[in-house]
Order: structure tokens, then sequence, then C-alpha cells
């Protein structure tokens, strides 16, 4: 059962919210709140699983109530203007819904919601899936379609044997590696993790994940060599 409240400075909204929450078994809205100052009150001293926020709201706006709030929960956003969904993203938001909210795009949202909760409450080595942000939008990669992952600055770049270009995520490869099944997945470079089941070849100081040749380095080679078992 996933726990949710849900705050709007407008009744008619929760309203909405409300109802299209009642349709599904799995989620229980619990509270829905106009004042935030309740609000706050509330995820203060009781679990919430994810909070449905409204963006525009009189005494103090969605971004900044859960900066201050609810950063450790997952949020879907809701909001009438759609300008407002990047900054929702920014803030680490599950989705945004548009207002007035259409019950097909609502259960898009929980539904990602129920599987990124999940996730989150997942032992690693349970779960074979990883969620990253990219264009502003939640991503869900099953780890067995991963070739390999690059690191460029600040960014990753994960590519994947789905045909679909590589995607890129704001992150470092010591947090992404802390994402990975570590039996799977082995960094063989400071710039380089390899899934371990996509090479197709060792020859010297480089491995070979079909025509992509990707070197070794030198204070990785011992670990790699211990995990890779042609």
């Amino acid at each position: 059962m996933i726990r949710c409240i849900a705050i709007d400075d407008e009744p008619l909204a929760l309203i909405v919210l409300k109802e299209l929450c009642k349709e599904l078994e799995w989620l229980k809205l619990e509270r829905t709140y106009t004042d935030t100052e309740e609000a706050a009150r509330y995820i203060r001293q009781f679990p919430v699983d994810l909070i449905f926020l409204d963006i525009q709201m009189p005494e103090i706006d969605g971004l900044r109530f859960y900066k201050k709030y609810g950063q450790d929960i997952p949020v879907i956003f809701t909001t009438a203007f759609s300008q407002y969904a990047v900054e929702g993203f920014n803030v680490n938001a599950v989705d945004y819904l548009l207002k007035p909210i259409e019950k097909t795009r609502f259960l898009q949202a929980v539904n990602k919601a129920k599987e990124y909760i999940h996730y989150l409450h997942a032992a690693p080595q349970q779960e074979k899936n990883i969620f990253v942000r990219s264009n502003y939008a939640l991503v869900k990669i099953n780890m067995e379609d991963i070739q390999y992952i690059e690191t460029l600055d600040d960014y990753l770049k994960i590519h994947t044997n789905t045909g679909k270009k590589p995607i890129l995520t704001k992150m470092n490869l010591k947090n992404m590696a802390t994402q990975l099944d570590e039996s799977q997945f082995v960094r063989i470079h400071r710039s380089y993790i390899v899934n371990l089941k996509r090479i197709d070849a060792v020859r010297g100081k480089n491995v070979f994940l079909g025509p992509i040749e990707l070197p070794i380095g030198h204070s990785f080679e011992a670990e790699f060599l211990s995990k890779y078992k042609p």
C-alpha cells in the first residue's frame, strides 16, 4: 500500500484527486490539505510514501514547500501551467500533472511513482531496474540492457543494447556503481563501467563489446580480472 497526501489551495482539485485515488486499491490518500502548515506538521509526524503537490499556492509555492519539507519523499506536482514542469523535475519530481487532471495521465504518473517507490525500498540484489533523470524525466532502465556507462564531466552516458540513443544523466560513476548489481557490473577505467554479460572478448588491456573497444585502467585491472569469467 502506498500512503499519500495531497496539498492544493483549491478544494475542487483535492476532490478530483480523492476520487481518482479511490479507484486504486494500492494507493491510499490519507489526508488532503489546503493549508501548507498543517501539511508540514503531518509530514513531520507520520510516514508518507508520496505527495501530490500543487505548485502555485498563496502562502508558499509548491517548489519551495517541497525543498523545505519533503525532499526525501517522492512527489507528483500538479499545476495549471505546463512551464512549471521543468522546474518540477529540477527538484527530483517523479512526474507532473497538468490541470484539469485526466484519468489516463493520472494513472501513468502514479504507476511510475509505484515503480519508483518499489525501487527505492527494494534490496539492491533483488532489483533489476535503475531509475535516472534524463531530459527532465524519470527514466527506468533494465540493468540487463546496459552495455556500458561512460563519464562525461558531471554527466554519465548510459549505452544500452535497445537500439535507442544513449541516456544522459547528471551523476558520477561512483554513485552510479552503488545502484548496480556488483556481481554483474565492474569499473574497468576511471571513465567506464561495463556489464560483464556484454563482454565479447578481452585482448591485452582492452575490453570488446561487439565493435566497441574500451581500455582497462591499470588501477582497475585486478578487480576486473577477479570478476570476469569468460
